[in-house]
């Protein structure tokens, strides 16, 4: 029995030793068995020499031949544990960090298994001791991506089977650059590089791609790389939960650039006009520089509106937009007593030229005008800083520069500025727009006649110099009435003025700074004025004519200044062991001259009959450029400019030098006598000044007048000193006062070294979005019209808003201003305006936000404009709410939507509409 064992081990270990002569006979390198304690580490195949010698000895031997691998002599493949060929199985075996490359295609995962012969490939992921898969496979074939647990897929064919594929697609062009939509599929069949059939799959923005918080489950889909998705029934899912919001079919573009296609309208119900759609429209590339959206608006009472905007931009030529905004509202409906119907409208031109594009020449636009109420009335353009607005004002230029010397800069520039203040808007008689058609400006650079073309210009002849310019307008003033009518030309007037200003300056002992100089005017207008009075008659009462005399007509006129300065400096020094070590007092005098005579030969004369009182007047009063001065102007002006600042010991224990510590960073006094005037020869004491203290949280700007003159019971300055009337030395007769207060969470936090390495929150830019103020405190705007729903925080990651346990951070900020405006020219004592606005906002967690502004009007004894604003960031969502709860402008606005573009459509926000004004 014991013989029988020894004879059955024998005949087993010479079996298992042929089979592995046989194995290694045939090329194929045996796996190793793994176990806990197992070393024997599987080896590499040969070198390729020997790997194509082994190759060509078996298929010698083969009774079958076979046709050589074109896949083996091209394709290149790797692995970390171990690369096996086997001759066998015609199959190729790569373990742990497995690659492939062959021409465009790149295959990496934890194990792959190549058929050279099929010319097939299928890769999968490794699971490790504790159960979790790693090593997922990519798959990258050109510029297309997809990362799946599993994949099988054929070299000759290139048609694919991919199990839970992930791929990533940008799509989409706006403002903040492309979007990236994620692409899931349990099973996904690739037909070619163009085409892909998807089961059961997901699309989402979500930036976990995991676990996304959002999906669009689709059954079924055609997927066609960087173009569309085209999807049977679809619905959406939010955290898993399925949504009723679902499509029959769907069409999703991937298309990255711009491409055509609806805008999809919001819907909602107003009291006063109905059911309504609103920014409903189509959006049109029309070619690779420029597009077009039009959008608008329709009311079941009648009302509509409709807005276009193109924005065009070339690179290192030019960029700009152009947006046409029309409203035609109807309140009620027609045979009601309140029915009313009014029209708004509003244009808005922006142009810039790249500076590269045409160094010597430059055409710029910014043009806003419009309806006076656009702003304050339009039912889509909810704009609360903009409602404060109360001028529109537009600019329109073209520039052209000579250089050769001397250099001549000439302009083109048409402007416009309109009054939309509440009282312009209520008479619209007061309603003002100025216009200039055009404004043409040419000037001539600065000539030094007795100067050396190098060098330093030295004394009195060498630094006398002259320029020459010329401006010439074409002005009208109209009002929201006539615009853009023919009776707006009906006050236009044209003139032209040339100025050549004479200059030289130069030092009187060294420490005195003298500048003398004159100009020279020659004044032309187009028409001019007369004058004659006409006598009282038994049906009319006397009164002054004015006769215009159309034809050219012209006057000159010139003057003579000069002026003296020198700058005083004061240290104190307190020592370099004190917290203050110095202050310094920084003191500029200067004391100026002006002469200019009297141009009595432009001025004639007609009698008042009834009074027989002989007056003056001139031709050119009421032109464009006015009349020459009729008196002599004979005066003195001084001023004193002040700043004061501290030298203190840095807190800063490296810092070589004191830091420099703003106390007035301006103080200035100035005054004037007048040698002429026959009484009140002393001007008015004018005082302001500024200055930041707090480490430059707080801005306090003040402004005062102080006359020297008494003033008499009707209010009215009389020529005798307030001292000598039982008054003080001066009388206050106006101030102001200014102050800005700005403090956040950082302030009593880390230091700015500490935090150089930190990341801060991103901002939303409300200024680009309303134009109005940066600081919010007239509330924060919301566009409603072609509103884009970017993420408020930036695009930090969850491990950045995750507050550490120990020390939970509340970021905040607040900022205040306070503003005062006292009159007392004629013992009104009263404050013109007195109103204190603050606003702020808190960051409750990482992404809940909540912020306010309001104010108090001291004067009007009433709160100003008060927004209430809370905001929340839903990762792949965007949700907000503002609510302006009282007021002229008071209404609420809900918002909930994706913050991807592509997907920006999927939203639903509702609003209150503003109450009719």
């Amino acid at each position: 029995m014991q013989s029988n064992k020894h004879h059955l081990l024998f005949i087993v270990f010479l079996f298992v030793g042929i089979l592995s002569a046989t194995a290694q006979e045939d090329g194929v390198v045996p796996l190793p068995i793994k176990a806990e304690k197992d070393t024997i580490i599987a080896p590499l195949f040969p070198d390729p020499a020997l790997k194509e010698a082994v190759r060509k000895d078996s298929l010698e031997a083969d009774s079958i031949k076979r046709t050589p691998s074109i896949l083996l002599d091209n394709i290149k493949y790797k692995a970390k544990d171990y690369v096996k060929l086997s001759q066998k199985d015609q199959k190729i075996y790569l373990y742990n960090e497995a690659e492939i490359y062959y021409e465009d295609t790149e295959l990496k995962a934890g194990i792959i298994i190549l058929d050279y012969i099929k010319n097939e490939v299928y890769a999968g992921r490794l699971k490790d001791s504790l159960g979790n898969y790693t090593q997922l496979p990519f798959f990258k074939q050109g510029d297309n991506e997809v990362r799946p647990d599993s994949i099988r897929f054929n070299f000759d064919t290139e048609k694919a089977l991919i199990w839970n594929s992930r791929t990533e697609q940008q799509a989409g062009l706006g403002q903040l650059g492309s979007d990236a939509m994620k692409v899931y599929a349990e099973i996904t069949k690739k037909e070619n590089d163009s085409v892909y059939f998807l089961s059961e799959g997901k699309l989402t923005t979500s930036k976990d791609t995991v676990n996304p918080d959002y999906y669009i489950r689709i059954r079924k889909a055609k997927f066609v790389p960087k173009k569309k998705v085209i999807a049977g029934f679809s619905n959406l899912y939010i955290a898993d939960v399925p949504t009723p919001i679902a499509l029959p079919f769907a069409y999703f573009p991937l298309t990255v650039g711009r491409s055509a296609g609806l805008m999809m309208p919001t819907f909602g119900n107003d009291p006063n006009r109905g059911y309504f759609l609103q920014n409903g429209g189509y959006y049109i590339p029309f070619s690779d520089y420029a597009d077009i959206t039009v959008t608008g608006d329709f009311y079941t009472n009648g009302s509509y509106g409709f807005r276009t905007q193109s924005i065009y931009a070339k690179r290192y030529r030019y960029r700009g937009n152009v947006n046409f905004r029309y409203e035609n509202l109807v309140t009620s409906q027609k045979g009601f007593d309140d029915y009313s119907n009014s029209k708004v409208w509003n244009i808005q031109i922006s142009h810039s030229q790249d500076t590269k594009a045409s160094p010597n020449s430059r055409f710029s636009a910014a043009v806003n005008l419009g309806s006076s109420s656009y702003y304050q009335n339009s039912l889509n353009q909810v704009n609360l800083p903009l409602t404060q607005n109360n001028n529109l004002s537009s600019s329109i230029s073209y520039s052209k520069t000579f250089p050769n010397y001397p250099s001549v800069n000439m302009s083109l520039t048409a402007t416009h500025s309109q009054n939309t203040s509440a009282s312009a808007r209520a008479n619209p008689q007061d309603n003002n727009i100025q216009m200039t058609l055009p404004t043409f400006q040419a000037s001539v650079e600065r000539i030094f006649p007795f100067a050396p073309r190098e060098g330093i210009k030295k004394g009195f002849i060498q630094n006398i110099n002259f320029q020459y310019d010329v401006n010439a307008r074409n002005q009208l003033t109209t009002n929201d009435e006539n615009f853009f009518k023919a009776g707006m030309f009906d006050n236009a007037r044209v003139g032209a003025r040339h100025r050549i200003p004479i200059s030289t300056n130069f030092k009187v002992a060294k420490f005195f700074s003298v500048s003398m100089g004159g100009s020279y005017e020659d004044v032309w207008a187009l028409e001019t004025f007369r004058q004659r009075y006409e006598a009282a008659t038994e049906d009319t009462r006397g009164q002054v004519v004015r006769d215009t005399i159309p034809g050219f007509d012209r006057y000159n006129k010139y003057n003579f200044s000069a002026s003296v300065g020198t700058t005083l400096y004061g240290t104190f020094n307190f020592g370099e062991d004190k917290k203050i070590q110095a202050i310094r007092h920084t003191v500029r005098p200067s004391l100026s001259y002006g002469y200019a005579p009297s141009f009595e030969q432009f001025y004639d004369e007609y009698l008042n009959n009834d009074t027989g009182q002989v007056v003056q007047y001139s031709r050119f009063e009421g032109t464009l450029n006015g009349a020459p001065s009729l008196g002599k102007s004979n005066s003195l002006s001084f001023s004193l400019a002040n700043t004061l600042e501290a030298k203190v010991t840095d807190k800063d224990s490296t810092a070589t030098e004191p830091k420099k510590v703003p106390i007035l960073s301006n103080f200035n006094i100035s005054t004037g006598y007048n040698f002429e005037s026959d009484s009140l020869r002393l001007s008015p004491l004018r005082v302001n000044g500024g200055t930041n203290i707090l480490n430059n949280k707080m801005s306090i700007n003040f402004s005062a007048g102080l006359d020297p003159y008494a003033i008499d019971n009707n209010g009215r300055r009389i020529n005798k000193f307030n001292v000598d009337n039982g008054g003080s030395l001066f009388r206050l007769t106006q101030a102001n006062i200014n102050i800005g207060y700005s403090i956040d969470s950082e302030t009593f936090g880390k230091k700015e070294e500490e935090e150089e390495d930190e990341e801060e929150y991103g901002e939303y830019d409300y200024v680009a979005q309303s134009g109005g103020r940066d600081d919010d405190l007239f509330g924060r705007a919301d566009n409603y019209n072609n509103r884009s729903v970017e993420d408020d925080y930036g695009d930090k990651g969850d491990e950045d808003v995750e507050n550490p346990t120990y020390a939970t951070k509340i970021p905040w900020n607040f900022r205040l201003a306070y503003s005062a405006s006292y009159f007392n020219s004629a013992r009104q004592n009263e404050f013109s305006s007195h109103s204190l606005m603050f606003s702020g906002d808190i960051e409750l967690s990482p992404r809940w936000k909540v912020g306010g502004s309001s104010g108090y009007d001291f004067k009007n004894k009433g709160f100003t404009l008060t927004q209430l604003r809370f905001e929340r960031d839903l990762k792949s969502f965007r949700m907000n709410f503002n609510w302006t709860p009282f007021g002229t402008y008071s209404r609420w606005y809900f918002f909930i939507g994706i913050k991807s573009s592509l997907l920006s459509d999927l939203k639903w926000e509702n609003r209150s509409q503003p109450p009719r004004r």
